[in-house]
């Protein structure tokens, strides 16, 4: 199955006519006066109006679609894949519809130790620890020690209750899609260790 047959498939749930929702410009009242007591023909555009209802209902509220705090369930869907997020759809709603608002900002800080941070988060729940090899400084005297090490590097952990609860391959594509692109990284989830006297 497609791609696009996966879109219809799942769309079929979700969309269709519905009885309660009128058409709000009935093709029988804009038929020329020859038709207004031809049964036939009312009737046959009434059938009509029932599919073109959706259509008009889905238009006179366009913006609400492309608002990630209104847009139907089914419709994030396309917009977190449209707007590029690290999700993978098995978040909870409201984590998707974050997502989706806050993608610009996400986008602006993308390939930094914050925007690979709040990435990860935002997939997980959990602020990750990051260990990076670069470094910046600042001497007033030339010829001073560089930052960091020679050998680039990136680590990133993510601890948790539950390390078995957390799929290490989803951690591994979110910071690859989030990292810097030179960088080559390991990631890890680990358990958080249990307070003292449980």
């Amino acid at each position: 199955m497609t791609s696009l047959e996966k879109g219809a498939a799942s769309a079929q749930g979700f969309r269709g006519a519905l009885p309660e929702v009128r058409s709000a410009h009935p093709l029988g009242e804009q038929l020329p006066a020859v038709f207004a007591d031809d049964d036939f023909a009312l009737r046959f555009v009434s059938g009509l109006d029932v599919v073109l209802a959706p259509v008009f209902t889905v238009l006179d509220s366009l913006e609400a679609y492309f608002t990630p705090s209104l847009a139907p369930e089914d419709f994030l869907g396309w917009l977190t894949d449209w707007v590029g997020t690290e999700l993978d759809g098995t978040e909870p709603l409201r984590t998707r519809r974050h997502a989706v608002a806050s993608a610009v900002d996400l986008h602006r800080v993308r390939g930094t130790r914050r925007g690979l941070s709040a990435a990860v988060e935002l997939a997980f729940g959990v602020r990750p620890e990051i260990v990076e090899s670069g470094g910046a400084t600042w001497s007033a005297r030339p010829l001073g020690a560089f930052p960091g090490t020679p050998r680039p590097a990136l680590h990133v952990t993510l601890r948790v209750h539950d390390a078995a609860s957390v799929d290490p391959h989803r951690l591994r594509s979110v910071v690859a899609a989030a990292r810097p692109a030179h960088l080559p990284f390991t990631a890890e989830v680990t358990s958080t260790p249990a307070p003292e006297g449980t």
